[in-house]
């Protein structure tokens, strides 16, 4: 080749070497690279905006995979049946792509893609947000020890067991009628039997305001709310007057033995303790209609549900039978203290009231076993439980006596009015009739 031809040939090389990076400038220009099929390894992309890469073909490309993003193949990390937790995917894709996303790995959006899958808790959680949650185990009746069909709406044998809350100090004192006797609570009020005014008289729990005295019949005594009725044993009557507990309306009264005294609900029917027929008369509670009545001790006064069973105190005895609920029949008789008048249940013990021994006696309700007896104030009536502990009314003392329930500790003696007698629980205070000032007391 001659010397003019080499020049040529180098000229030529030359302007081909220009050519090529005019175009490779302009394709840098346009942020973008069209890949061949295997570009080869160490490729970096130096475009700013757009897609870092951009691959025209369907055909599986070399070395070019998301392993990077949790140290898995490509195939694995799309197979449907990958699971990662939320937050390692987040981190990964996050520092792998920094402005890119996951998107186009599996055809999922990236915020699901990192909330795919079940998720399961232990221990106290704090969730905060809008939280959709399915698959909860649990019906709430631990909460009560009761069947989860009876939760909703108004729980029938809640309100029979009288079980709520634990409760608080208060100190209030509230005008009632003439010497008060017995104490319900409805859910929302406080309804106090007036012995010497043949009436009832309704008070909001929250604040004792009066709403109303409503007349039922002669010596009101014992009170027991059905959760929607209340129920009133007119001892001077030998009937009980059902009330309507919105508003009051009297709905019948029923006649029952004599002298009715002590009431009680069983979730179903009401019963009554008669003192001078020495029975207990049984009540539908939807229609007062008469279901039986059943001999118990001499002088029988308070009465109480355990769940399963009646348990009558009888004054004139020194004793209580429990009766089956459901057919009255007598389980037996045991022996308590002197002249015995209140009675209630813990949720497995039955505390009695005994007026003449100034103790109260604790018996296992499943059989009756004496558990002992704790010496409260001078002659004890009333008796409520409030979930943890016992009161007891001192109607010669005028004060309450709190004894932990679990092992008849005293936890102290509280002033209240003059001869308290009834007691009752509204879920966070107790409340007490005194009988001799015409008052309740909010404790």
């Amino acid at each position: 080749m001659t010397r003019v031809s080499r020049k040529w040939v180098l000229v030529l090389l030359v302007l081909l070497v220009w050519v090529a990076g005019e175009v490779g400038l302009e394709a840098y220009k346009a942020n973008k690279f069209v890949a061949t099929v295997n570009p080869g390894p160490g490729f970096i992309s130096q475009a700013t905006s757009g897609p870092p890469l951009q691959v025209a073909s369907s055909a599986v490309v070399a070395n070019l995979n998301a392993d990077l993003l949790d140290g898995l193949s490509s195939a694995a990390f799309a197979a449907a049946a990958h699971t990662h937790p939320g937050s390692d995917i987040l981190s990964a894709v996050a520092q792998a792509l920094n402005a890119a996303n996951a998107d186009t790995l599996d055809g999922l959006d990236s915020s699901a893609f990192a909330t795919l899958g079940a998720n399961s808790f232990s221990g106290d959680q704090t969730v905060s947000g809008n939280v959709n949650a399915t698959g909860f185990v649990g019906d709430g009746s631990g909460l009560t020890n009761i069947q989860s069909s009876q939760i909703a709406g108004p729980n029938p044998l809640q309100i029979a067991l009288l079980r709520w809350y634990e409760a608080s100090q208060n100190g209030a004192s509230f005008a009632v009628g003439s010497a008060p006797f017995g104490v319900a609570f409805d859910g929302a009020n406080i309804w106090v039997a007036n012995s010497g005014g043949n009436n009832v008289t309704k008070l909001p729990a929250s604040d004792g305001a009066n709403l109303g005295t409503f007349a039922v019949g002669d010596s009101p005594q014992g009170v027991a709310f059905d959760g929607a009725n209340i129920w009133v044993a007119n001892s001077g009557s030998n009937t009980v007057t059902k009330l309507r507990a919105s508003d009051g309306a009297t709905l019948g009264a029923f006649g029952v033995g004599s002298a009715p005294f002590g009431v009680a609900f069983d979730g179903a029917n009401i019963w009554v303790a008669n003192q001078l027929s020495a029975t207990v008369t049984k009540l539908r509670a939807s229609d007062g209609a008469n279901l039986g009545t059943f001999a118990v001790g001499d002088s029988p006064q308070g009465v109480a549900f355990d769940g399963a069973n009646i348990w009558v105190a009888n004054n004139g005895s020194g004793n209580v039978t429990k009766l089956r609920a459901s057919d009255g029949a007598n389980l037996g008789t045991f022996g308590v203290g002197s002249a015995p008048f209140g009675v209630a249940f813990d949720g497995a013990n039955i505390w009695v009231a005994n007026f003449g021994s100034g103790n109260v006696t604790k018996l296992r309700a499943s059989d009756g076993a004496n558990l002992g007896a704790f010496g409260v104030g001078s002659a004890p009536f009333g008796v409520a439980f409030d979930g943890a502990n016992i009161w007891v009314a001192n109607f010669g003392s005028g004060t309450v006596t709190k004894l932990r329930a679990s092992d008849g500790a005293n936890l102290g003696t509280f002033a209240v009015g003059s001869f308290p007698l009834g007691v009752a629980f509204d879920g966070a205070n107790i409340w007490v009739a005194n009988n001799g000032s015409d008052t309740v007391s909010k404790l």
